[in-house]
């Protein structure tokens, strides 16, 4: 199969297909939007200065890498974190951005062929982050969408899957917490699924970008299970970002940390086809790293969210509160006939859950949800909210 043709029965993008289902209809009130995932809380108001410090830096070329500063900014905060301890020149590359390192990654690191000169399997759950089906086309591998339902948790149940498929996976994407369910993986989930990898020579690509936004508990990371197990550290290659922890998605700014080995890859790759960040958003992004407290600021505001969320949606039927992260996953009797009714009749604009998630076998798991983002200020998004529970639970 050609390049070309791995992507010819893609469906378009979730954002054109939510602009094809409502656009030609008129908003039944004040639009408020709740569709997309971009933080609106603020970031810090010193990152402006920090920039405008470093704006004749615009004149050189960043190094690919990552300045020895940010690295170093970006491991101390893994040793805080996760109590992991990074080499700096050989265990950590900055990103522009993680949708550039889940993408990219998967070139670097999946072979043509498994060990066993078949085509290479990439795992996913379903619904999904859609670069990681589209990193999985581009390299040739057959994506495999595993259900991520209520019955599983909200995560994909990886470990149900046949050996004989398990032996041709290179690459097992997890996301935690999950997007869109805001389910959270425990120490023995991927404890478990360290050693699954281990048992079939796959690595772990751990998408940790919603990490910082949680309730009570900091989530547990997938390399700081893999260190406290001593797996090979090539086992797993986990990506954050300041996007979501920062509120700063326009920075596209994020790291990627692994084995010595898969790093090297990864780096090679990006001395000839990479992007690598201008160096005063660097200098921006090593002071952002070093600093908790615009964090823990940011924490509290979504934490007052999910509290205002439970009370407007208390006693709806099958209404989950999310563990973390900044989404609701709502459930209805068709998202995108929801979807639809709510914009026609409150202007409430919200993701048909089917766009983040793919048939297999004639099932869809997402198609009786809706995505909700509680990006919005807290005012707006409690309109929005009363709006949709009155519109859809009655």
């Amino acid at each position: 199969m050609t390049f070309p043709e791995r992507f010819s029965n893609l469906p378009d993008y979730a954002f054109p297909r939510l602009r094809a289902l409502l656009d030609g209809h008129a908003p039944g009130g004040d639009v408020i939007h709740m569709s997309i995932g971009e933080p609106r809380h603020p970031f810090p108001d010193w990152v402006g200065g920090v920039i405008a410090d470093h704006v004749h830096e615009f004149g050189k070329y960043p190094p690919n890498e990552g300045t020895p500063e940010l690295l170093n900014a970006i491991a101390g905060w893994i040793a805080r974190r996760y109590g992991v301890q990074v080499a700096l020149d050989r265990q950590i590359m900055a990103l522009n951005g993680t949708r550039e390192g889940l993408f990219n990654a998967a070139l670097a690191l999946c072979p043509e062929t498994t060990r066993f000169g078949q085509q290479p399997v990439v795992l996913m759950p379903n619904p999904f982050y859609q670069v990681y089906a589209v990193a999985a086309l581009a390299v040739g591998a057959e994506p495999v969408y595993v259900p991520a339902t209520a019955a599983t948790g909200y995560l994909p149940d990886y470990f149900s899957l046949a050996p004989d498929l398990l032996d041709r996976v290179e690459i097992a994407y997890l996301c935690s917490p999950s997007n869109p369910q805001g389910a959270v993986a425990s120490r023995e989930y991927l404890a478990a699924l360290v050693e699954l990898a281990e048992m079939h020579d796959f690595k772990v690509f751990a998408d940790e970008c919603y990490s910082e936004i949680y309730r009570e508990a900091a989530p547990v990371g997938a390399l700081q299970v893999a260190t406290e197990m001593g797996a090979s550290p090539e086992r797993v290659v986990i990506f954050h970002s300041l996007s979501k922890r920062s509120n700063l998605p326009g920075l596209r700014s994020g790291f990627v940390a692994g084995g010595p080995e898969s790093i090297a890859r990864i780096k090679q790759l990006r001395n000839y086809a990479g992007a690598p960040l201008p160096l005063p958003l660097m200098r921006a992004a090593e002071k952002l790293w070093s600093d908790e407290t615009h964090v823990t600021a940011n924490r509290a505001l979504y934490r007052e969210k999910f509290e205002l969320t439970d009370r407007i949606f208390d006693g709806a039927q099958g209404y989950v509160s999310p563990q973390a992260g900044f989404f609701l996953w709502l459930p209805v009797e068709d998202g995108e006939a929801a979807t639809l009714k709510l914009w026609q009749d409150t202007g409430v604009r919200v993701l048909p859950g089917a766009y983040l998630s793919r048939d297999v076998e004639g099932e869809n798991p997402g198609n009786a949800y809706i995505r909700v983002a509680l990006v919005a200020p807290t005012e707006e998004l409690q309109g929005g909210l009363t709006r949709l529970r009155n519109c859809l639970y009655g």
